[in-house]
């Protein structure tokens, strides 16, 4: 799969209502749910199955589970390798565990991501300057299942 492949399919998700712990295109979904989505999609049957999390993804226990199943099955990458389709990983207050999802969409002059988040749904916003600023990590999707 190409990034512009990844991209493409995320952005058949856009106005997917936001639902906790789901990964249906159209029904609902979370950042979370979105990437499965994508995955089930393009690549097929999901890796491992998903325990219910939290909305807090174990921020009182400070511990990076979300980070360590996206180790799992996608290839981390430099964080000056940025290319279309890449997923990014965010920590959205400083201190806190990283616990938020996004797709690169779109590159220079206007960086953009796919993700979906409460009160929104699934869409593409800008990838501005304060969401850099809350990149932690980025990643690639395999290229396929072997």
């Amino acid at each position: 799969m190409t990034g512009g492949q990844w991209v493409t399919a995320a952005r058949g998700w856009i106005g997917t209502p936001y639902v906790h712990q789901a990964a249906t295109r159209g029904a609902g979904c979370d950042c979370l749910g979105l990437l499965r989505g994508l995955w089930r999609e393009l690549l097929g049957a999901e890796p491992e199955p998903v325990p219910a999390y939290s909305m807090d993804w174990s921020e009182p226990q400070g511990e990076e589970r979300l980070w360590a199943a996206v180790q799992r099955h996608l290839r981390a990458k430099p964080p000056e390798d940025v290319a279309a389709g890449d997923v990014l990983l965010f920590r959205m207050r400083r201190g806190s565990v990283a616990k938020h999802l996004g797709l690169q969409a779109d590159l220079a002059p206007k960086p953009s991501f796919i993700h979906a988040y409460s009160g929104h749904g699934v869409v593409e916003s800008p990838l501005s300057g304060p969401w850099r600023r809350r990149i932690v990590a980025r990643f690639e999707f395999p290229k396929e299942i072997t």
